[in-house]
């Protein structure tokens, strides 16, 4: 699968999560996984890995209990989703 195949399947995701049919756990745990095959920067990968670190720690209580808001996460995702579509829009030929 391209990165670019890869990149798409995440965002599927992300929006199954936003939409309440994929849990936080699944799309954590897929996007820890297939990120690895993007070949993207290594500051990419900090990113994410701090944004889903938040993610996976807010899932653990109730939206009310948490300092972090789920729904801005998963928005932080998708503009890291979009980044990561430039970067390998722009390594393409």
């Amino acid at each position: 699968m391209s990165a670019i195949a890869t990149l798409t399947h995440m965002t599927e995701q992300l929006q199954a999560c936003q939409q309440g049919t994929l849990s936080v756990t699944e799309l954590t745990a897929s996007w820890r996984n297939k990120a690895d095959q993007l070949d993207l920067p290594a500051r990419f990968g900090e990113v994410l890995g701090n944004v889903l670190d938040r993610l996976e720690s807010g899932a653990l209580f109730s939206e009310e209990s948490c300092s972090f808001s789920q729904k801005d996460l998963l928005a932080s995702l998708q503009v890291w989703a979009e980044k990561a579509q430039a970067q390998l829009s722009k390594e393409q030929p």
